[in-house]
């Protein structure tokens, strides 16, 4: 039988789809409310979201994606909390005609794999609580971040990948660090 324990921490990277209509001030706001509530975190690279016209209307346009990851490790079991947290901020910074201006996936990397929190029941998506999934998005093997047939073509695709290819080089040193 085996013995369980607790989670190793993982990082916890948000994926930031931001409207074309989100302005300094509004920027500020949700910085200064992710860092309030998950510590500091190192602003990504930004990124055309090319992949779909999925969230063009809602956002006033093309929306752009970059990424927050955070310094303090996160314990795995909190990801739906985290979801449902990043939820309720997308609504409080939306427009007053309810079109969002930032859509926040949030997600953990660990050495070996990444998942993201999502609120789409899927077969492949294993319930967490509230209402949310944890959906395994990425695999590492031999070397590099692996889509899955489900893995949403922006996080398959080489610039997402490399991008967490170079979070999970400072998470190798830091677990090294962390276990002497």
């Amino acid at each position: 039988m085996g013995h369980a324990s607790t989670f190793v921490p993982e990082m916890l990277v948000i994926g930031i789809l931001s409207s074309p209509e989100a302005d300094r001030a509004a920027w500020d706001d949700a910085s200064r409310s992710l860092e309030e509530r998950f510590g500091p975190f190192a602003r990504g690279p930004e990124m055309d979201f090319a992949w779909s016209g999925y969230y063009d209307e809602e956002m006033g346009g093309r929306p752009r994606r970059l990424f927050a990851a955070f310094v303090e490790l996160a314990d795995p079991s909190t990801l739906a909390a985290v979801k449902s947290w990043t939820n309720a901020l997308e609504l409080r910074l939306a427009r007053s005609g309810g079109g969002r201006l930032f859509n926040l996936d949030p997600g953990l990397l660990s050495l070996s794999r990444f998942v993201l929190a999502t609120t789409k029941a899927r077969p492949h998506r294993i319930p967490l609580s509230d209402g949310i999934y944890g959906e395994l998005t990425l695999m590492y093997d031999r070397g590099d971040y692996r889509p899955l047939p489900w893995t949403y073509p922006d996080w398959a695709s080489e610039g997402y990948r490399a991008y967490l290819r170079e979070l999970r080089i400072g998470l190798k040193v830091g677990c090294r660090r962390f276990n002497k």
